[in-house]
């Protein structure tokens, strides 16, 4: 859900985007990316006009080769993006694929441990499956063997504690529709100092996803190709916002605060709770009692309640509750309401 400020933002004129104006906002935007993600004084932010996707490919392109050893911590849809990603770049890579709903293991990882993986791949927030994977594990197993850390928060950026230098990040990659709560089309690419040095490296054949030509623009506050310039600003007026409002901890719990009371409230109703290491982001809901699609439809048509459904074989097993952006407990409640009403009509 969007904000108030963020859609007032949105019905205005885009205005031209070549001008000292247009140049502070980006930068200030940098600023404050850095500021939340923890990210150190000579990191860098980038922002792509792409969906997330498009971020990590820009980051598999640009900061690995075929030089590399990658593992990839592959749980679902978003951790086989990468698997994907790196075998369309012929980047050799190994793939750790937890237990469904569950975080991976220390004995998974030490079974890598000093075999000369130069970098780890992750998904946060596996949101397909709700799963928030405990980076303080991967953090250790990449100062260890002197590995990379990439991280993909889309989900994860703004809802759940991330501190890029704590945990030794070396890129996160993060989208415009999520905790950033504006609509979809911006993703950006926060670097640390050890990433940059990657990206200078590389000799990439790309022009639209070539981080060098994005990193020299974005020095005098601008992109190399026109940029989604209404969302950039919507982003401008949410990040903002948060930092008025006590910044990336202070939404954080706010995020905590809603999802705890959801499953708190949840617990009355036919559902299991799939995830086994919950994010803030976020809840994985599998139905005992009905089809988790035909679910996800009856509260789009005939409630006007959208929840977040599943492709694939996990369409009809699970559907996830989101807990970012404008939300509140009253929100909250009208969709428990919603559902005790279709279990009364025997929907549910």
């Amino acid at each position: 859900m969007l904000s108030p400020e963020v859609m007032e933002v949105g019905a205005q004129q885009v205005p031209y985007f070549r001008t000292p104006e247009f140049s502070s906002v980006m930068k200030e935007n940098e600023r404050l990316v850095k500021k939340f993600a923890h990210l150190d004084d000579e990191g860098r932010v980038v922002f792509l006009t792409a969906s997330g996707t498009g971020a990590m490919e820009a980051t598999v392109m640009n900061v690995l080769s075929n030089d590399d050893k990658v593992l990839v911590i592959n749980g679902g849809s978003f951790g086989h993006r990468f698997v994907q990603l790196c075998q369309i770049h012929d980047v050799p890579y190994t793939e750790i694929v937890p237990e469904w709903g569950h975080d991976i293991t220390d004995e998974q990882l030490n079974a890598f441990n000093h075999k000369g993986y130069t970098a780890l791949l992750v998904n946060i927030d596996e949101t397909s499956t709700g799963v928030l994977y405990n980076i303080d594990r991967l953090t250790r197993f990449c100062q260890e063997n002197n590995a990379l850390l990439v991280v993909d928060a889309i989900s994860s950026f703004l809802a759940d504690p991330l501190d890029m230098h704590r945990s030794h990040i070396d890129v996160m990659i993060a989208g415009s529709q999520k905790a950033l709560a504006c609509p979809p089309g911006i993703s950006l690419v926060a670097m640390s100092s050890r990433a940059l040095q990657r990206v200078d490296s590389h000799s990439v054949k790309s022009m639209y996803f070539d981080l060098k030509d994005a990193l020299k623009n974005g020095e005098r506050g601008q992109t190399p190709f026109t940029p989604a310039v209404g969302i950039l600003l919507q982003i401008n007026a949410r990040l903002r916002k948060i930092d008025a409002d006590g910044g990336d901890a202070a939404i954080v719990k706010r995020t905590a605060e809603l999802a705890a009371n959801f499953r708190d409230e949840i617990k009355s109703l036919p559902f299991e709770i799939v995830s086994h290491s919950l994010s803030n982001a976020v809840t994985p809901l599998h139905p005992t009692t009905a089809k988790a699609y035909d679910i996800f439809m009856t509260l789009k048509d005939e409630y006007h309640i959208w929840v977040c459904p599943n492709g694939g074989e996990l369409k009809d097993k699970v559907f996830r509750v989101g807990h970012l952006g404008a939300l509140s407990i009253a929100d909250n409640m009208k969709l428990i309401d919603s559902l005790r009403d279709m279990q009364k009509r025997g929907l549910l």
